[in-house]
């Protein structure tokens, strides 16, 4: 069934986030005060070299309190393209400036509370061009083996659903080894 929207009234606004509170029917005429999070779409990239490896940041988040690997992401600027928004955030996020990008994936993250949408390319290569931009947002960045995503994920080492969904669909499109259990280790050096 389809819910039928009759109001929405702001709770909380900012320049990220538009938290409301949706008055929604469902089924037999009843009423839901559901909470919504209305947010600006954002963009990304999976980023892969000769090697098939993909370009992954080590990071911390605090809401959750948990260390994991993410594809570079962030917000789209007004005006921006989503692409132009994906290669300015691999090249701000890791130092990498990221080759043609072409789309993989278009995903809603959180669809049962937020209008949140992302836009996820990929790059089959990429030129080292200096350091991240900002010293606060990645521990590190790294090269893993596209054979290696299933596992990192069983070792709840990829967690954000963005990341998830980029990462499995492209294991799942393109390795070689896809149903294959890989043996190879996602912590490599630093490429040059």
């Amino acid at each position: 069934m389809r819910w039928i929207v009759h109001s929405e009234e702001p709770l909380y606004t900012d320049r990220w986030l538009d938290i409301r509170v949706a008055d929604v029917e469902i089924t037999g005429g009843r009423h839901l005060q559901h909470r919504v999070v209305r947010s600006a779409p954002g963009a990304g990239a999976v980023v892969m070299d000769r090697r098939e490896r993909v370009l992954l940041e080590w990071r911390h988040r605090f809401i959750t309190d948990t260390w994991a690997y993410e594809i570079p992401i962030g917000g789209i600027h007004e005006g921006e393209e989503p692409a132009a928004a994906a290669a300015r955030e691999v090249e701000e996020e890791t130092g990498w400036r990221p080759g043609p990008l072409s789309p993989l994936l278009y995903t809603q993250p959180s669809p049962g509370i937020s209008d949140s949408e992302h836009h996820v390319f990929l790059a089959e290569t990429a030129t080292l061009i200096g350091n991240p931009a900002e010293d606060w947002e990645v521990e590190r960045i790294e090269w893993a083996p596209l054979a290696s995503i299933p596992h990192l994920v069983a070792r709840r080492e990829i967690v954000s659903g963005t990341s998830l969904n980029a990462l499995l669909y492209l294991y799942a499109t393109r390795s070689p080894a896809a149903g294959v259990e890989g043996t190879n280790s996602a912590r490599q050096p630093h490429a040059q």
